[in-house]
């Protein structure tokens, strides 16, 4: 009999659901490995390198601080009254990151057998593989979420299509190992949905007692708090949510306003304090993203400069740049999603169909409400960053949107196939596995032979980065095109290049700090020799590169005469003095 309890357990009982569960969690783990192996590269993204070496700092006791220093972030703290900015006497207090993301890989920094050395036989970097399986890991928390709000709003297919439809979305995957704070993002974006659906139907239930709105209040500001404390921008999802709430929560609307403000504002709020405090502004570098990308700022030149001249910046700059961004976005963003592909334009048919259930309403509107903050505040936003590596940016919003994308794009096309009458029930699981095919395309295509090339080349070449960097001690100073990748795969303190060879640089060397080390990637050697090295006074340190790798001709006083021949012509490294000839310094 117990024999025979087993059976039936594992053919029609609790078995059935354990049997699908190790099938499915088998499964991802080998789609996992999968495309670890067949696509991972090393980091790419500015934004990932800059978290995983705040992180680092956070977990070896060196506390909020980074080792990626702008020219910008040098002058904010210089003109804070009382405040040393000397680079030689102190750390410098990070001021461009949100604390939750690096905060929580600094946990798993602290508790998993970190290797932050670069191999010369470079693969794979140990750390970044750690990061892109915990990022896969929110990934398939997500997934969870979406498939259990799913089954509550429609039913067990659409859940499980939803899921498989974000299962094969490249987009999402390339974020999971991209390094980028996108997947959590996204996970308390699906979270949020979550608790706005059960809000909802709590508001249409007249004997909920007011502690169930408190509690619920709580939760959706405490979210959303969650969210900007990730990524600033977040915080704008505070206007969809209190104009839905105004109109969900009847009688007790004010109540919920006020709770959700409060509650955001307490959780949010200490972290503006300490960014003011530190720098005198709310936000720090991030603040000033709308004046990024204007005429007098184009590309990098605002975070480049010690003491930017914000005056130059008319409203009509700004009001220009989000309007021009707003009509690209919308021309080869908007119809995709963010890079949702198929499923973002099943999605916006869906906008014409008018559900039964007003709780699918009221849902769908906030994703419309919150598409078109996202959109304008996107826009505004837009910095070089969505540049230096399309889509796959933090300033990507849109695509936190795609779990409820998926959800109702999935609905659409259930309500589509359920107008077939279709006699044979195989032909409905042929459309549908149809459909998962089409809207995974891109994902399949990805996995196919053959591997991606591991190094993210050019500009990063991390063996050859950490090399550089090991010729200077933790204390001296660098100065690169790409101090992110120095601070992540070096270790060093790094600040960007600035605006001129002469000024700029002479006013950190003299009045800051010595520096020592000046490297240079493509980045900055490969520009374009007419439009760029010619004619762009932004290119001035290509201008350099360029005299240098092709008549070997410095300026007279310039500090750094001696160059490691090893990176020419593509890259270019100059230090005081020839210290590759001497023992290397320990990290």
């Amino acid at each position: 009999m117990r024999i025979q309890e087993i059976i039936h357990n594992i053919e029609v009982g609790k078995g059935v659901w354990a049997l699908r569960t190790v099938v499915a969690l088998l499964l991802l783990v080998s789609l996992t490995v999968w495309y670890q192996v067949h696509e991972f590269q090393n980091f790419r993204a500015p934004e990932a390198m800059e978290a995983a070496q705040l992180a680092r700092n956070l977990s070896q006791g060196e506390g909020y601080t980074t080792k990626c220093i702008r020219p910008l972030t040098i002058g904010l703290l210089q003109s804070r009254q009382g405040f040393d900015a000397r680079l030689a006497r102190q750390a410098q207090p990070d001021l461009t990151n949100p604390p939750l993301y690096p905060a929580m890989l600094a946990g798993l920094m602290v508790v998993l057998p970190f290797r932050f050395e670069v191999m010369p036989q470079f693969w794979m970097h140990q750390p970044e593989v750690i990061i892109a399986l915990f990022n896969q890991a929110l990934f398939f928390l997500t997934l969870w979420l979406v498939y259990r709000l799913a089954r509550r709003l429609f039913d067990a297919p659409v859940a499980v299509v939803t899921v498989l439809v974000l299962l094969g979305s490249d987009i999402l995957w390339r974020f999971t190992v991209s390094g980028l704070s996108t997947n959590l993002l996204m996970l308390i974006l699906t979270a949020l949905l979550s608790a706005l659906a059960t809000a909802e139907q709590g508001c249409r239930d007249e004997t909920r007692p007011a502690r169930w709105f408190v509690r619920q209040s709580v939760v959706i500001g405490g979210l959303i708090a969650l969210g900007a404390l990730t990524r600033y921008a977040f915080a704008w999802l505070l206007v969809p949510v209190l104009i839905c709430s105004w109109f969900w929560f009847g009688k007790r609307r004010l109540l919920a306003l006020t709770l959700i403000t409060a509650t955001f504002l307490v959780i949010f709020g200490p972290w503006i304090a300490r960014n003011y405090a530190v720098s005198g502004t709310p936000f720090g570098v991030p603040g000033f993203a709308l004046f990024q990308d204007t005429l007098p700022f184009p590309d990098t030149r605002l975070e480049r400069s010690l003491q930017p001249d914000l005056a130059k910046v008319e409203p009509r700059d700004i009001l220009r740049k989000i309007f021009t961004y707003v009509g690209e976005i919308s021309q080869n963003e908007l119809p995709r999603l963010g890079g949702a592909g198929w499923i973002g334009a099943f999605f916006l048919v869906s906008l014409f169909l008018r559900f039964r259930n007003p709780a699918l309403g009221r849902l769908r509107a906030f994703l419309i409400i919150s598409l078109v903050v996202f959109l304008f505040v996107q826009a505004g936003g837009h910095t070089h960053l969505s540049q230096d590596t399309l889509l796959v940016n933090t300033e990507n919003l849109l695509i936190l949107l795609l779990p409820g994308v998926a959800l109702f794009g999935t609905a659409l096309f259930f309500v589509l196939l359920d107008q077939f009458d279709l006699a044979i029930v195989e032909m409905r699981y042929l459309i549908i596995v149809l459909f998962l095919t089409a809207t995974s395309s891109q994902f399949l295509i990805a996995l196919l032979p053959p591997r991606t090339y591991p190094f993210a080349y050019p500009p990063y070449l991390p063996p050859w980065i950490q090399e550089t960097s090991s010729f200077l001690t933790p204390e001296e100073l660098m100065m690169s095109d790409v101090p992110w990748a120095v601070a992540w795969y070096g270790n060093r303190n790094c600040v960007w290049t600035t605006l001129d060879v002469t000024r700029s640089f002479y006013a950190i060397n003299d009045e800051q700090q010595p520096i020592v080390g000046l490297y240079l990637t493509p980045l900055t050697t490969d520009a374009r020799f007419l439009s760029q090295i010619l004619q762009s006074p932004d290119y001035a340190w290509s201008r350099f590169a360029t005299e240098v790798l092709t008549r070997t001709n410095l300026p007279p006083q310039f500090p750094l005469r001696h160059a490691r021949q090893k990176y020419a012509p593509d890259q270019l490294f100059l230090c005081d003095r020839p210290r590759w000839q001497a023992p290397r310094t320990a990290k």
